[in-house]
């Protein structure tokens, strides 16, 4: 039986040489990983839409993309997840935590410290070969 493909998207929002991640909650899947904010694309959407939508929804807060960043796939026990991961920033909002546990604004090199989701792994890869 082949896996359901879960097509979503994901926000790296820079500030003041510093990016934003956030930590799932415990109890839900992938609980207590660092991601990259972001959701599901829902049908119609295209996947900047969806990650404006999302991080309104998430944070409630408004982010303007900047450029696109990678697309990476992992395979879970639940799905294949493909990720696609723009530069953002900020344009309005404290990105207040409405669905995530904890949250941090980090330097590029320190992105290592944290423990990602594996999906989110490769894009921090990218931030750090720039």
């Amino acid at each position: 039986m082949s896996k359901k493909i879960i097509n979503v998207v994901a926000a790296v929002i820079e500030k003041d040489g510093k990016i934003f991640c956030a930590q799932r909650p415990e109890g839900k899947s992938l609980g207590g990983y660092w991601e990259f904010p972001g959701g599901k694309l829902e049908q119609g959407e295209t996947p900047e839409e969806a990650l404006v939508r999302e991080i309104k929804e998430e944070f409630d807060s408004e982010i303007e993309i900047i450029s696109f960043l990678n697309e990476a796939s992992y395979e879970y026990d639940f799905g294949i997840v493909t990720m696609k991961t723009y530069r953002s920033k900020l344009v309005a909002g404290n990105l207040t935590l409405l669905e995530h546990q904890d949250s941090k604004w980090l330097p590029i090199e320190q992105l290592d410290d944290l423990e990602w989701a594996p999906v989110d792994i490769p894009a921090v890869k990218c931030l750090q070969q720039k």
